[in-house]
């Protein structure tokens, strides 16, 4: 595969961009190799500089849910740039995707949109630890929410114990409000309750962990979560930054039954378009500046072409029977790589139309068990798979995505693609 251009462009890059990305995992810095430089997508597939075509698995990171170039959502985007790209000022835009919103997530009866999940997730802790006036926040081990300093933590020495910093540049003073506890470990998140009763303002949780690879959460696990913060006066917060709008219309919260204090949102909600979103009830919303003394500001905020985007998008998943066709074909799909690739010694983790390949003996429930994963052979394979077309994210922590685009025939292929580049892997002695 000829991929010149791609190593041209990544050359000069380096030159202007620190490691030639703005996003790490972009650099292909867990698999190896030169990153695709993308010219364009349609579809299913995008196009690298150099003319390849690959059948993408990513898809901007579970944004693009109806597929590349969407016709409705690049007609939405378009005429709304028409109209002017940004104002500064309230646009009717802003409140027809917040009603879209409300609507499909009844634990939302307002909300602020920001430019970002990792701005939702800031955002949304902050008014936490102020309408609780407490500070100390649990997260779980693995669980990726953004690159704000308090959240950039590993897991202290002990069950429930302070975190430590995980990435340079945040004070030890930071990170020691979080607390960082494993994945679907009820008796930790207890543990650190009973540690400390009166100082917890909220647990902040992926319902689905997606950014230690795709985890579910077992059962009576989030229920947990939700008993344990009523119980302590606690606020319950769902990352749906990823799973908002993909399991379903409503969500995750709506696929497992529960109503989270605050959600934060964004990926789908923008369409392809940098937005994010946090919400929950108007009494804890009503703190938020104009109305109250939590501040939280953002000129772009509410971006007039990335709210048309958006309610295109959501308008386009409310359809009758949508999810229905993308689960249905998902579930196909994520059944016959558990049958190829289970007796290689490879996990098929999935739900709906997420799902990650761990290179495990056994099953993947949490991030320590995630870590053990061969991270060689993972890139092995995935190298394997990009030779043949297919692009899944580059790496081995990170959700894969089917989108609408996606169709039985294309899925097939992958299929016999991704049994390949597992055999091929295999017989290089790359798979135990």
């Amino acid at each position: 595969m000829n991929v010149s251009r791609s190593k041209k462009a990544f050359t000069q890059a380096r030159r202007v961009l620190p490691g030639g990305v703005d996003s790490p995992v972009r650099s292909f810095k867990d698999v190896g190799g030169t990153p695709r430089f993308i010219a364009r997508g349609k579809g299913a597939y995008i196009y690298d500089v150099d003319g390849n075509r690959y059948l993408d698995f990513c898809q901007s990171w579970g944004a693009l849910i109806l597929g590349h170039a969407a016709p409705g959502v690049i007609r939405a985007a378009a005429a709304a740039m028409n109209a002017g790209t940004s104002f500064g000022a309230p646009t009717e835009s802003e409140t027809a995707l917040a009603e879209l919103i409300s609507e499909a997530m009844p634990s939302i009866q307002q909300l602020r949109f920001v430019n970002s999940g990792t701005e939702a997730v800031m955002s949304a802790i902050r008014l936490a630890r102020a309408y609780t006036r407490r500070n100390k926040i649990i997260k779980f081990d693995g669980g990726y929410h953004g690159h704000a300093d308090h959240l950039l933590v590993a897991a202290g020495s002990g069950l429930a114990n302070w975190a430590t910093p995980s990435s340079a540049g945040v004070p030890e003073s930071f990170a020691q409000e979080t607390i960082s506890v494993p994945y679907n470990d009820i008796a930790a998140v207890e543990k650190a309750f009973a540690k400390y009763p009166q100082e917890i303002a909220a647990i902040i949780v992926e319902p689905i962990a997606a950014n230690m690879g795709v985890v579910l959460p077992q059962p009576g696990f989030l229920l947990a979560l939700r008993a344990l913060t009523l119980c302590h006066q606690s606020l319950l917060i769902f990352d749906e930054v990823i799973t908002g709008f993909r399991l379903g219309y409503g969500g995750a919260q709506n696929y497992f039954k529960i109503r989270p204090d605050l959600t934060c949102l964004g990926k789908i909600i923008g369409g392809g378009f940098p937005a994010g979103a946090y919400g929950g009830s108007k009494k804890i919303m009503s703190l938020l500046a104009p109305l109250g003394p939590v501040y939280q500001a953002g000129t772009l905020s509410g971006n007039p072409v990335a709210m048309a985007a958006g309610a295109a998008t959501l308008r386009a998943l409310k359809m009758a029977g949508v999810y229905k066709k993308l689960n249905a074909k998902s579930d196909w799909f994520v059944a016959a790589l558990q049958d190829k690739l289970t007796p290689l010694g490879i996990q098929v983790n999935a739900i709906g139309s997420m799902f990650t390949l761990f290179f495990s003996p056994s099953p993947v429930e949490n991030y320590a068990q995630a870590k053990r994963c061969p991270a060689r052979k993972f890139a092995q394979f995935y190298h394997k798979a990009l030779e043949q077309g297919v692009y899944l994210s580059p790496s081995p922590f990170e959700a894969n995505f089917a989108s609408l685009e996606h169709s039985e025939k294309e899925l097939a292929k992958a299929v016999s693609i991704l049994e390949s580049a597992a055999a091929e892997a295999g017989s290089a002695g790359l798979i135990s």
